[in-house]
């Protein structure tokens, strides 16, 4: 287990995980990034507040991706049961 030091609202964090350094600094970056935009868009927002702020954007867009996901796959499996429709047609002939 590793660790590596990240920079989230210019404070620094030691992370330890089993994950890469650079994949660590990369959530932090996103943190970083964030964080940053709930506060430039709410000033004088409290540590709490932003954190709780940035957390709901990115619980967002897990969401959306994994809504997505599922859409996605779901029309791939009907695609395929169509397709496999199709083959029976023409090897049936």
């Amino acid at each position: 287990m590793g660790s590596v030091e990240v920079y989230i609202l210019g404070q620094k964090y030691t992370i330890r995980g089993d994950k890469p350094p650079e994949y660590i600094k990369q959530l932090a970056d996103h943190v970083d990034m964030k964080l940053r935009e709930v506060c430039s868009n709410i000033p004088n927002l409290t540590p709490l507040k932003a954190v709780i702020l940035a957390s709901l954007s990115i619980a967002d867009e897990l969401y959306t991706l994994k809504r997505d996901y599922e859409a996605i796959s779901n029309n791939i499996i009907r695609i395929g049961e169509k397709a496999n429709a199709i083959l029976n047609i023409i090897e049936s002939d």
